[in-house]
Parts: C-alpha cells; sequence; structure tokens
C-alpha cells in the first residue's frame, strides 16, 4: 500500500496557509503574515529568546528567520536585544505593538481551529495531534541523524 503523508500533511499545510492569510486581512490584521505569526505565536508564549530557540519553536531556518526578523523589526513589531550574560548571543523580544496583536491573532487561530477540526470529536483530536507529535519527533530525529551523518 502507497503511504502518502507526505502529500498530505504539504497540501493541509497549503490549504491552512492560504486561509490563514484570507483570515487575516478579514480580521483586519495587516501588520504581519501567516509565517510572520508563526514567530509571534513563540515569542507570545515565551518572550526574550535566542534566535535558535526560536528557529526550534518555529521550524524555520536560521537565514529564513532572520531575513524574516529583519522585515518584523522595520514594522516594528520585534527588537533585537544583546544578552546580558553572553555578548555573542542576541534575544529576540516582541514589542508592545505586537503585545497588541496578541488577542486579534488568538482570535484567527480559534477560528482557524475550529475550521480545521470540524467533524472530529476531542477523542480523535487528541490522538490526531499526538499521533502528528510522533511523526514530528521521528523527523527530527531523523534529520539530527543526517546532519550527523553528512558531517
Amino acid at each position: 500500500m502507497e503511504r502518502k503523508i507526505g502529500m498530505l500533511i504539504t497540501l493541509v499545510k497549503q490549504h491552512i496557509s492560504r486561509l490563514l492569510e484570507k483570515m487575516l486581512v478579514e480580521y483586519g490584521i495587516d501588520e504581519f503574515n501567516g509565517p510572520q505569526g508563526r514567530i509571534l505565536y513563540v515569542l507570545w508564549n515565551q518572550d526574550s529568546i535566542s534566535i535558535q530557540e526560536l528557529a526550534n519553536g518555529t521550524g524555520l531556518a536560521n537565514a529564513t528567520l532572520t531575513s524574516m526578523l529583519d522585515r518584523m523589526e522595520r514594522k516594528g513589531l520585534v527588537k533585537r536585544l544583546p544578552a546580558p550574560d553572553d555578548r555573542r548571543k542576541t534575544w529576540i523580544v516582541l514589542t508592545p505593538r505586537a503585545r497588541a496583536l496578541e488577542q486579534e491573532y488568538q482570535a484567527v487561530s480559534e477560528r482557524m481551529n475550529e475550521l480545521t477540526y470540524r467533524g472530529f470529536s476531542e477523542e480523535e483530536i487528541t490522538f490526531l495531534e499526538k499521533y502528528l507529535e510522533r511523526v514530528l519527533d521521528n523527523v527530527r530525529e531523523a534529520e539530527t541523524q543526517w546532519n550527523n551523518w553528512k558531517k
């Protein structure tokens, strides 16, 4: 039997991304786009973190994250501050402007969850999320092994 998890996850991600962009417009949120919303989501849950921690939390590559942070900094959503204990590190922190957008984004996120999980029972949602977390753990581990093997 042919397995198609990669294709299904890709299609789900594409549709969710397009729908999220439309919903942000509908809710009048034009300060950031969907991918930048992922960055803000991580920071809303844990402000003042390193770029590496932010990369781990968003799944974005450091180079991609750096350019996105540049744009977000120009929009007044985040600031880069030197880490007090290590001059080589930089903390990414939210601005008051970004903090003020959290509730609006939360409303969009709740609506996305309603649409995404329509027709699912609570038990099915729990199982689906646990299974996806296992898949994520597997691919993260495989990526780490691959990177170590290539060194």
